[in-house]
């Protein structure tokens, strides 16, 4: 992985929208020990989050507010003067997309545009990194996905990603907005609360004793990403766009490039934390994806990125941080 610049970042006024999610808190981290000054927008108080938890909120100029709120937005790129913008905030699970879609529409796309045409106005603004997803591409025949394949979303959730992919290099294309799009694996790591999610859910389920429960059949094939490799990925590109403003518009896959089925993924984490517990395989999943994962060569090539941590590497450090965190929350 190409390191990032600390003296890039001392200093730099950067918004983060997402801050309490798995990314954001990791991207707020790595933010604050370069010496950027982070600026977080928060719509919901998430006491349990790792940005709260760590106390990284503390070191932050925290704006309660809502990305739908758009004269909001452009009031805190004007009065702080931000620089640099990462859009990490989005309605995330697949389940939750698809019993409220609407909430989940309004929040990937009306969120993106809004924040989009604050950047547009805003002439400080000189980077802004947007996530997408490897769920843009939808349900694709070849294998694994380049950032040439179409943005085909079927479903809520992947629809949400597709269409906000879309407007940002709509904007890009237009206007000229400096931005830069990511379309990233399945994020795990330490701090992830959606226990819905197949490394967290499993994790918890082992340190209570309990089987842990694929909603799947687990045959799916899928990236898992470390989150600590994702934050560093956010922050490159957003350098890498300073840089080079041709980049603009441009989509990046990010992904350690090993796909692995969801049964495979759970019989890994069971053998890690030297568990016999048999999972509980339910079938009960809809509208999931069966086969989905990235090539990153244009990363690779292009901005001269490697991630640092292998999936059994990553896994390890997720695991010890739930490990510890339960005990904590024993002792206490």
């Amino acid at each position: 992985m190409t390191a990032v610049q600390t003296g890039f970042w001392r200093d730099r006024p950067t918004l983060v929208t997402g801050a309490t999610g798995l990314i954001g808190s990791w991207v707020v981290r790595r933010l604050l020990e370069l010496e950027a000054d982070v600026v977080c927008i928060m719509r919901d108080w998430a006491p349990e989050s790792e940005l709260v938890q760590a106390d990284l909120i503390g070191k932050t100029s925290l704006v309660q507010g809502d990305v739908l709120d758009q004269a909001l937005l452009e009031r805190v790129l004007g009065e702080y003067e931000v620089d640099t913008v990462i859009h990490l905030a989005a309605q995330t699970i697949v389940g939750v997309a698809n019993r409220n879609p609407i909430s989940t529409f309004e929040s990937n796309i009306a969120g993106t545009w809004r924040l989009l045409e604050a950047c547009r106005r805003s002439p400080l603004v000189r980077q802004v990194v947007l996530a997408s997803s490897d769920k843009a591409y939808g349900d694709q025949e070849t294998l694994p996905y380049t950032e040439a394949t179409a943005l085909a979303g079927r479903h809520p959730y992947d629809v949400s990603k597709s269409c906000a992919d879309l407007i940002a290099q709509s904007y890009a294309s237009t206007y000229g907005t400096p931005v830069v799009i990511t379309r990233c694996g399945n994020f795990f790591g330490g701090g992830d609360l959606n226990w819905s999610r197949i490394v967290p859910g499993t994790i918890r389920s082992v340190l209570r004793g309990q089987a842990p429960v694929i909603r799947s059949d687990g045959t799916s094939l899928r990236d898992y990403f470390y989150v600590e490799d994702g934050a560093a990925a956010y922050l490159l590109l957003a350098e890498r766009l300073a840089q080079e403003p041709p980049l603009r518009g441009q989509a990046f896959n990010f992904s350690n490039e090993t796909p692995v089925t969801v049964i495979d993924l759970v019989e890994k984490i069971l053998r890690m934390m030297g568990s016999r517990l048999t999972p509980e395989v339910r079938g009960e999943a809809p509208n999931e994806i069966r086969e989905q994962f990235l090539d990153a060569s244009k990363a690779r090539t292009t901005l001269g990125w490697r991630p640092v941590f292998t999936l059994d590497a990553g896994l390890r450090r997720t695991i010890d941080w739930y490990r510890s965190a339960f005990d904590a929350e024993q002792a206490a």
